[in-house]
């Protein structure tokens, strides 16, 4: 395995991640999957990978939509994916996303956790508290929200469902969050979009790249707890 330093997570900010989830009704994930362009001039500067975590990251050509390799060389290693001591503070079998240090964590006996990089949601549509992945979907069809339209009319040809594919919104897993019997519109879904990994760029959804998602679709059964942690903290500072 890796062997990187973890990002220190706050007791405070634990605590403060038990605030309700009553905030979520009215958003959802409007990011689409495509890979996005970077220029030669804001692109950084591609590393070495160690052949083992390019196997993590190979393509995928038996999903029902190959799926590519992910160039990682363009993401920090501490967001590769990599199992790590169990800093969350919960029990063996729940998911806990940081989101000032852009981690998800699935927590596993022994104390330690599989950990793997994410991007978040934007202002505006942060959100934080306990809930529950009620059920799970392999290369899901996603339907905007109603609010989600009136805010993007050019969503209206999704009114009725996207198909599933590569540039689905939610890529080619997702994990659907409730709480109780609500569901809050939120998803752990996937993203091929690899400079989004690490930052705040969508609307409240956590996203990860489609193969650390369909890593973590088959770990985490059906009903598992997940904790969401907002902090007011900067995300740590990663050396080039």
């Amino acid at each position: 395995m890796l062997n990187l330093s973890d990002a220190t997570l706050s007791r405070r900010a634990m605590l403060t991640g038990l605030a309700s989830l009553g905030a979520l009704a009215l958003a959802g994930c409007s990011t689409t999957g495509a890979a996005r362009a970077v220029s030669a001039s804001t692109a950084p500067v591609g590393r070495v990978v160690p052949p083992d975590v390019l196997a993590m990251y190979a393509s995928r050509p038996e999903e029902d939509y190959a799926v590519p390799a992910a160039d990682i060389s363009m993401l920090h290693p501490t967001y590769w994916r990599q199992e790590v001591d169990n800093i969350t503070g919960e029990a063996p079998g729940t998911v806990v996303v940081d989101t000032a240090n852009r981690f998800l964590y699935w927590t596993l006996p022994g104390g330690r956790a599989m950990r793997y990089g994410v991007g978040i949601g934007r202002a505006g549509f942060t959100w934080d508290g306990r809930g529950h992945i009620a059920y799970k979907r392999k290369w899901p069809v996603w339907t905007p929200p109603a609010e989600m339209i009136g805010r993007q009319p050019e969503l209206e040809m999704y009114r009725h469902g996207q198909p599933p594919g590569l540039l689905n919104a939610l890529g080619a897993r997702a994990l659907y969050i409730h709480q109780g019997n609500r569901d809050t519109l939120y998803r752990v879904h996937g993203t091929m979009d690899v400079a989004s990994i690490g930052k705040a760029v969508s609307s409240g959804c956590v996203r990860l790249l489609f193969q650390d998602v369909m890593d973590l679709y088959e770990r985490v059964p059906n009903g598992s707890p997940i904790v969401v942690i907002q902090s007011e903290a900067p995300p740590v500072q990663l050396a080039v």
